[in-house]
């Protein structure tokens, strides 16, 4: 009978970009059992509630990461509005849409980019990462940065999307469908991609269900489910369905990634051609009284936000959820029975966002 020993795989490692520390349990070199341990990075943004203001907690929570940096403002301030009844303009809304699926569309290149370095085919990670400063020229057009943005309020935004702006966009647009679709068949078609990604790290459907998987995690494994589909913002506008996979693996999660690259191309160029003239924002007095609870649908899955705000300036609580929180029980699933050569390309899978998870 072979002998188990325990290999610590982290918070250290040249395939992590963030720090995450997993107990392997091994056994002739496959892996028994993951024991995830996070917390190294943990920062207590949830605790500056406590010395900053409402508003000025929305600069605060954008800088709770860098890549997910649109989505925790939008779904902050979206809270924000509900407990204060504030009615935001439509225009806001669709540029609300258009900016979070620039976000979307930054970050799933960004992963391209990070899955290909796993492997070992460097050319693949420029290729990914090329395209994505195409995303990111747009996004520093319209807002003024690359990464973070602060262009939210509650009530609306601070910025507009003018006429030149948006041809702009639609423009390098075209460029990134037409570009990514060269990159997308080393992706999905080539053998010694597929040899590293198919049928590595399944996780079934009912698995991905029962452990609370969200995001591409879970629409690779066949759960249609996304929270744009709630219609908050302009999505209820929009015409579109949850991209899905039925295999659950690690090259289906990779091709989830990719559909919905083109799917965010799609959803902008729909948010244009609707977009109505009017105000960017309104007017919001007073403090918030009262709680709510928001979820929206990050780049990596739900993100779900709760504010309880007591009448004041200051809020008595905030608290986020991660998608990558949510995905790290998935995560150890997909390790059981998995080689130890695999381990680290199966945590680049979940598109880990740590600073995000640990705040």
């Amino acid at each position: 009978m072979a002998k188990r020993s325990v290999v610590p795989f982290g918070p250290q490692h040249p395939v992590l970009p963030e720090p995450i520390h997993l107990d392997l349990v091994i056994e002739d070199e496959k892996v028994v059992e993951a024991i995830p341990n996070i917390g190294f990075i943990h920062r207590g943004l949830e605790g500056l509630t406590e010395k900053k203001d409402f508003k000025q907690m929305t600069y605060v929570i954008e800088r709770t990461c860098g890549i997910c940096s649109f989505g925790h403002g939008l779904g902050y301030v979206e809270t924000i509005e509900h407990i204060m009844n504030a009615e935001v303009p439509d225009r806001a809304k669709y540029l609300r849409t258009i900016w979070a699926e620039l976000a979307r569309m930054h970050s799933h290149l960004l992963w391209l980019g990070l899955i290909a370095d796993a492997f070992g085919f460097e050319s693949l990670f420029y290729q990914a990462w090329r395209i994505r400063e195409r995303v990111l020229d747009c996004l520093e057009l319209t807002t003024g940065g690359r990464l973070i943005f602060s262009v939210l309020e509650p009530g609306g935004v601070l910025r507009d999307i003018n006429s030149d702006q948006e041809k702009e966009i639609l423009t390098q647009l075209a460029s990134v469908k037409e570009e990514l679709r060269a990159v997308e068949k080393t992706f999905l078609l080539d053998y010694s991609v597929q040899t590293r990604l198919r049928g590595v790290g399944v996780i079934t459907r009912e698995k991905a269900h029962d452990l609370g998987c969200c995001g591409p995690v879970a629409r690779a494994s066949g759960l249609s489910y996304d929270m744009r589909k709630l219609g908050y913002e302009a999505y209820g506008d929009l015409d579109f369905e949850p991209i899905i996979s039925k295999e659950g693996d690690s090259y289906s999660r990779c091709q989830v990634r990719i559909q919905e690259i083109y799917q965010s191309i799609d959803l902008i160029r729909q948010a244009f051609a609707k977009m109505p003239e009017g105000d960017l924002a309104v007017p919001v007095k007073g403090n918030p009284n009262g709680e709510y609870f928001t979820r929206i649908e990050q780049p990596r899955g739900e993100a779900i936000y709760y504010v309880k705000a007591n009448g004041t300036k200051k809020l008595d609580r905030f608290r986020l959820r991660t998608p990558t929180f949510a995905n790290l029980a998935g995560l150890c699933e997909m390790l059981k029975d998995c080689e130890y050569s695999d381990v680290g390309i199966l945590c680049v899978t979940i598109d880990p966002c740590i600073s995000c998870t640990e705040r």
